[in-house]
């Protein structure tokens, strides 16, 4: 027995007063709201089959295209386990990689609410802003920044990513784990990255401690009309990049909102390879910035504009620097501690002269007085922990026992 829905049996009495003459075929397409030719189909199943005719041929099959009850068990089943908290995109990229199940991402997310699972995202409302446009090339700008986060969910310590993303093209150019922001952790992060690709010709960040400072110039600052300047802002400076300070996350949006991508996509890459330390957080993330970057980066508009510096002009320049006033006996007193300066000439000697610091990412110590390297103490020996902040937002070093520092031989300069 054939059941007939309203619409059905609306047709059927349309078809009927086509058979009595009461309408045209053409009047009665119109009245179904169907094309004359399927009118003529429609009053020819009727002719042939009675009330049946009206009925849709597919009514009551099965759909060809309709996803196996197994394969819908097992999406919901990896969605609450392995692949917990996964955004629905993500999800379908994993079930199609490592799952062998390949779906729409639509057809995923109508699995998994039709389940009650819902998206790890939460939405909010939509304000209106105003984007800046991207620049022309590739290493014009850099957009850095830190992002603190418990990035492995309770199963180790809190860390911090510090990262930097091209401007024009999205791309990440460098990132790592670090216990926190610090200004050893943007100088190395610039280290590598210049050392790559090049210099860029600005910087784009926030008005960190690290990048700014609100002390009041010294008399020497006075003197020659100087800003204060942290020390990192003074390394970018002496390379000739431009540092730009954002007042709000939204103006450097584009970093913001790749934490936010990070947040979601990595921690669930993080969950997955089961990390529980920053060394092991740090060998997932390498090869995910990798395929970051060929799902999310975009074409620039012109040629590269990356600026080619020396290794050694960048490790001099993204270092940390203070001075000193060698004593008579040809010795300075740096952080609690007496070191010799050697002697290089019986006629020459540095008693009274202001030299410089230089503290390298490695922990090695080096002495400069004016351009000339007149001593340098190994890593090893001067063991360097790092940059710190003190209550009154000054830098400082902090350092470990110094002992038995020996001077290393001078490398060309």
């Amino acid at each position: 027995m054939t059941t007939l829905t309203m619409r059905d049996e609306k047709r059927l009495d349309v078809i009927q007063r086509v058979y009595r003459s009461e309408l045209t075929v053409k009047q009665a397409a119109l009245v179904m709201g169907v094309s004359e030719r399927q009118c003529y189909r429609v009053k020819a199943r009727v002719g042939k089959a009675g009330a049946k005719g009206v009925v849709h041929g597919n009514r009551g099959r099965r759909c060809k295209g309709k996803i196996k009850e197994k394969t819908v068990r097992r999406v919901v089943e990896l969605a609450r386990g392995k692949y917990k908290d996964f955004n629905d995109h993500h999800l379908t990229e994993k079930l199609k990689e490592q799952e062998q199940i390949e779906l729409s991402r639509e057809k995923v997310r109508r699995i998994l609410r039709a389940e009650g699972i819902a998206s790890p995202k939460k939405r909010r409302g939509l304000k209106h802003r105003s984007r800046r446009e991207r620049r022309a090339a590739e290493g014009m700008m850099l957009q850095v920044d830190g992002s603190p986060h418990d990035w492995l969910q309770g199963r180790g310590p809190r860390l911090c990513l510090i990262g930097a993303i091209d401007d024009a093209t999205s791309k990440v150019m460098g990132a790592f784990f670090a216990p926190a922001e610090s200004s050893w952790g943007y100088f190395h992060l610039f280290c590598e990255i210049f050392k790559q690709h090049g210099v860029s010709q600005s910087i784009y960040t926030d008005c960190h401690s690290v990048f700014w400072t609100d002390r009041e110039p010294t008399i020497e600052e006075q003197l020659i009309n100087k800003k204060p300047s942290t020390e990192v802002g003074r390394g970018l400076a002496e390379l000739g990049v431009t540092l730009i300070l954002a007042h709000s996350p939204q103006a450097k949006g584009r970093i913001e909102r790749l934490w936010n991508t990070f947040q979601d996509r990595l921690v669930s890459e993080l969950r997955l390879a089961k990390a529980k330390t920053m060394e092991q957080a740090q060998v997932v993330l390498e090869p995910y910035i990798a395929v970051h970057n060929r799902k999310f980066s975009k074409p620039a508009k012109a040629e590269p504009a990356w600026r080619k510096v020396s290794a050694l002009e960048i490790e001099r320049a993204l270092c940390f620097k203070q001075q000193r006033t060698v004593a008579k006996d040809n010795t300075i007193t740096f952080e609690g501690t007496v070191l010799q300066i050697p002697r290089t000439s019986p006629f020459r000697s540095y008693a009274n002269k202001r030299i410089d610091v230089h503290v390298l990412l490695d922990g090695a110590v080096e002495f400069f007085y004016k351009t000339e390297k007149i001593a340098a103490f190994d890593s090893k020996t001067t063991h360097t922990i790092g940059l710190y902040r003190t209550q009154g937002k000054k830098e400082g070093f902090r350092y470990g026992p110094i002992t038995n520092l020996r001077p290393q031989p001078n490398r060309p300069t």
